[in-house]
């Protein structure tokens, strides 16, 4: 769901984005992570080319989940010019999370 151009690295990926970025911090055992997995997939879509889209797998990724601190999955977050701007734990509604994105994308 990372837009074509994958940067190398996380810190590639906040300096080099040109869209804000949803990052979903997920698991593969958390079954609120799987739920709210085909939401994300229908905001990556709706929002194409507009905001980039990222799925952190906290296990995979340890460090990138230290760094902002999560500890509950799922995490939702927006980052915008390297700075977080929304963070909300738990699966959240399309509309919820499209009301959220809608603050900091313009439309199509």
């Amino acid at each position: 769901m990372v837009t074509s151009s994958k940067p190398s690295t996380w810190d590639e990926l906040l300096s080099t984005s040109p869209a804000p970025i949803l990052v979903d911090f997920w698991a593969d055992w958390c079954g609120p992570c799987h739920a709210v997995a085909p939401v994300i997939k229908e905001i990556a879509k709706a929002y194409s080319g507009r905001l980039t889209v990222v799925k952190v797998n906290v296990d995979e990724r340890p460090h990138i989940a230290a760094r902002y601190a999560i500890q509950s999955i799922p995490t939702l977050m927006i980052i915008e010019n390297g700075e977080v701007v929304w963070r909300q734990a738990g699966a959240l509604s399309f509309g919820a999370i499209a009301q959220q994105i809608d603050r900091f994308v313009s439309a199509a």
